[in-house]
């Protein structure tokens, strides 16, 4: 059974998931179709590609990731496929495929859409995974290019002693995620003591390993089940209390 999972911006208010479920089942009956998430802000391939970029390892080698997200539901629009890791990804040409990898493995190919096409993204998605279902590469049924659009994120700036990020992901909770993971805090940080600044607040002396570690209501660092630096407030909103937004600096100063 072929497992397909989906990452768009439709909502679940409208008909617009129902219709592309619809339509790939049509392709292919007996698929298993997973609901990454259909809540991404609207036309905010960002957020797309950070939680795609969080999910899909999790899945069996051979998925399928479907990415509807800031579609011009245009016949005009360029449609791209990717294997990666033994995974197949299939989103518009928007910069969306180039924000979830930081090296492409194997080529990228434009597919072919179907004529006449009133919603290209449903009828590509679909003829795409009836393709892949039935054993075909991408490069028989699709075209290889080099000129896909890129879109690069905010990086972390980092001296010997000082890394500065910024927010690149709030969660539900409120919960404000940076762009500074691991390996780059390990890396710089070399086991030394920190402050973490964050807009005018007191610093923060340490890291947390999860969030009870401190009392009710107060802020803490740790890094999260993806692997980046995340501050947060036990049992508190630390987007809106700390007045944390997208795009603002975190800067972390190790001690000499």
């Amino acid at each position: 059974m072929a497992i397909v999972t989906l990452t768009t911006d439709f909502g679940l208010q409208d008909y617009y998931s129902a219709l592309v479920k619809g339509a790939l089942l049509c392709a292919k009956p007996d698929l298993l179709i997973v609901d990454v998430s259909h809540n991404i802000n609207n036309y905010d391939i960002v957020q797309a590609a950070f939680i795609l970029r969080n999910t899909w390892k999790n899945f069996p080698e051979g998925s399928i990731h479907l990415i509807g997200v800031n579609d011009l539901a245009s016949t005009q629009q360029r449609f791209l496929g990717l294997e990666q890791a033994g995974h197949f990804f299939v989103a518009p040409d928007n910069g969306l495929l180039a924000l979830l990898f930081d090296q492409l493995e194997s080529p990228v190919y434009s597919l072919p859409v179907p004529e006449a096409s009133v919603f290209p993204i449903k009828d590509v998605f679909a003829q795409t995974v009836w393709y892949l279902t039935q054993g075909q590469k991408l490069e028989e049924f699709a075209e290889p290019i080099s000129d896909m659009v890129q879109r690069i994120t905010f990086q972390p700036v980092i001296s010997p002693n000082r890394i500065r990020g910024a927010v690149i992901y709030i969660d539900q909770y409120e919960n404000v995620i940076s762009n500074i993971n691991r390996e780059l805090f390990e890396r710089v940080g070399k086991n030394r003591e920190f402050e973490l600044y964050f807009k005018r607040h007191d610093p923060i002396l340490k890291l947390s390993r999860n969030y009870f570690d401190v009392a009710v209501g107060e802020t803490l660092c740790l890094i999260n089940s993806a692997d980046y630096l995340e501050l947060a407030i036990n049992m508190g909103k630390a987007s809106s209390m700390l007045g944390l937004k997208l795009e603002d600096t975190i800067q972390i100063d190790f001690k000499n």
